[in-house]
């Protein structure tokens, strides 16, 4: 199977090459307007197949891609991709906003073509494992940043969205929530995020401006509390007793972050004829646009209803 990889930054070296190339099916085939980034990493990973456009790589015969590329160019490019039938995987986002997401999901509908968006923590297992407790009640995910107030709308879409998406993965997909949100001089330092379904309470925070950039999500249910730090180290608590558990060393970034789930579930679909349907990714998308409208109207505290 050939799949191309559109877009080769740091991400893509990190989280997704280590898993296609681990597997003796795919043969990966590289697309950047870098030539130097062609030439090396083309070298450095024994890939024949590297080009500068996407257009010549299709010719060349693509079975599946995935996009790496900035948030600016997923459009146009994942455009093409389906209007190719080619079955995609695109970071978060899909896109700049709902209205151009939505416009994706309807062409991938419209083409029978299978789009997924990368949300990876729905396959992080350690976030999978508490996703499974039927008894789930309370959910509070942490999700900071060192001096990066930016934009609204580029920290609710580019980083705010994973906080939006796993709480809807964990809470469930209610449409009532509220937001509160810090802005000084158009920049965005501050945003919360408060969610129930039924009986069940999520909360998500982001600071652009704190002491360190981590991740921590620690949930609760009757009799038992548990705390995962960076989807590595996982604390729990049951009944009095504290249990320690910390990702093996042996265990790749990949794994303990969901990408390497991720990419064995989009690639068995591929396999298999199976067309994944990104309309659940675009719910997320869609409560994004909403906070980031309730953000720039009043930033300050709000419902949302």
């Amino acid at each position: 199977m050939r799949v191309a990889l559109v877009g080769l930054g740091d991400i893509a070296r990190k989280a997704y090459l280590p898993v296609l190339a681990a597997d003796p099916e795919i043969e990966p085939v590289f697309v950047t307007r870098d030539p130097i980034v062609r030439r090396e990493l083309g070298r450095s990973w024994r890939v024949p197949g590297t080009y500068e456009h996407i257009e010549d790589a299709l010719a060349s015969g693509v079975d599946a891609a995935f996009v790496h590329s900035a948030t600016s160019a997923h459009v146009p490019i994942v455009t093409v991709l389906l209007d190719a039938a080619v079955p995609t995987l695109v970071d978060k986002p899909l896109a700049e906003s709902y209205d151009e997401g939505a416009r994706l999901v309807d062409l991938a509908d419209r083409r029978q073509v299978g789009l997924m968006v990368a949300f990876n923590r729905r396959f992080a297992p350690a976030y999978r494992d508490v996703a499974a407790w039927p008894d789930l009640d309370v959910v509070l995910l942490h999700k900071h940043r060192r001096g990066l107030p930016d934009s609204p709308r580029r920290v609710v879409f580019d980083d705010f969205i994973h906080v939006v998406d796993t709480l809807r993965f964990l809470v469930g997909a209610s449409d009532l929530f509220r937001v509160n949100a810090r802005v000084a001089d158009g920049l965005l330092h501050r945003v919360l995020m408060t969610v129930e379904d039924g009986e069940r309470v999520g909360i998500g925070t982001m600071d652009r401006d704190s002491g360190s950039t981590q991740e921590v999500l620690e949930v609760a249910a009757p009799g038992r509390r548990t705390r995962i730090v960076e989807m590595a180290e996982v604390t729990r608590y049951e009944h009095g007793v504290e249990a320690v558990a910390r990702r093996d060393e042996w265990t790749s970034v990949s794994v303990q972050r969901g990408f390497a789930a991720m990419c064995a579930e989009f690639l068995d679909a591929v396999r298999t004829g199976r067309r994944l349907d990104a309309a659940d990714a675009l719910e997320t998308h869609r409560l994004c646009e909403r906070i980031v409208a309730n953000i720039i109207a009043t930033p300050a505290r709000r419902d949302v209803t």
